[in-house]
């Protein structure tokens, strides 16, 4: 079944601009590396994510469970 998803799709992206297609491989060859690579290189925004929860758990800053209840509700429809 995902083989033909997958050869549907790059049927498509031939008709696709050279820029979008490069656009397209690169991301490729960088999931690639991520799963051959023994460690994994977070990116800058994971990293400030990061940061952000330590200071924040550094200060206190939880969730009270009515807010964690709250999104629970929301996405368990």
């Amino acid at each position: 079944m995902m083989t033909k998803v997958w050869d549907d799709l790059l049927r498509r992206v031939q008709s696709w601009p050279n820029d979008a297609q490069e656009e397209l491989a690169q991301v490729a060859a960088e999931i690639e590396a991520e799963l051959n690579s023994a460690t994994y290189e977070p990116s800058l925004a994971e990293l400030d994510g990061i940061d952000r929860g330590l200071r924040d758990s550094a200060e206190g800053k939880f969730a009270s469970q009515e807010q964690i209840n709250a999104v629970f509700a929301k996405y368990r429809r």
